[in-house]
């Protein structure tokens, strides 16, 4: 049996930070184990995790298994509990898939992208630092940038507007049926898949 997915939800820890834009990846994350109907439960790494099936197999056999996690830490030091995780489970970067909030990319849009540049996202920076290489696959969910002159960084610790929850929901399910589609059918075919739709 090939080694399972490793798939973390980048964000930061706590109640008041749970619907910022910046916490979309622990979203996506909620919303697998909710599918899963499984839990959380805290990992000597600095993460918390869970080890699941994702979707269904042919004929309905249990999906692919996966390791959900979110990390424990503040984002910005998300790299340390990732590496520690990729040791545990001895999963490599070719296996490892990271949900995060990007701000290059238009609301709602999703898109799968392997290795790259880190644009100024602190999450990636750190994993990057950590795991050693930038060629692991990443989920991007697009939040759009901020409006006027506003912060960057203040944009993404904002919360969702109330008035676009509904939206957010949708998107956030959208790209939780991205990871199984990555899961299932492997990155490359996924990546096509979405890109192409």
């Amino acid at each position: 049996m090939s080694e399972p997915w490793l798939v973390i939800g980048l964000g930061n820890p706590g109640p008041k930070y749970a619907y910022n834009r910046h916490n979309v990846g622990y979203l996506v994350v909620g919303e697998l184990l909710a599918r899963a109907r499984a839990s959380l439960t805290k990992h000597k790494s600095g993460a918390s995790v869970a080890d699941v099936r994702l979707g269904l197999g042919p004929g309905g056999a249990p999906g692919p298994r996966a390791i959900l996690a979110i990390t424990n830490t503040y984002m910005n030091v998300s790299g340390a509990p990732v590496r520690s995780l990729t040791d545990f489970y001895s999963v490599g970067p070719e296996r490892l898939l990271v949900v995060h909030d990007e701000l290059d990319l238009p609301a709602h849009t999703l898109r799968l992208k392997r290795g790259g540049g880190e644009g100024g996202h602190n999450g990636l920076k750190s994993i990057t630092q950590h795991v050693g290489t930038r060629e692991y696959g990443r989920l991007r969910v697009g939040i759009d940038r901020p409006p006027g002159r506003m912060d960057p960084a203040a944009y993404v610790l904002q919360d969702f507007p109330a008035g676009q929850r509904e939206d957010w929901g949708v998107s956030v399910a959208q790209a939780a049926d991205v990871v199984e589609d990555v899961a299932g059918a492997g990155f490359e075919a996924a990546q096509m898949r979405l890109h192409s739709a």
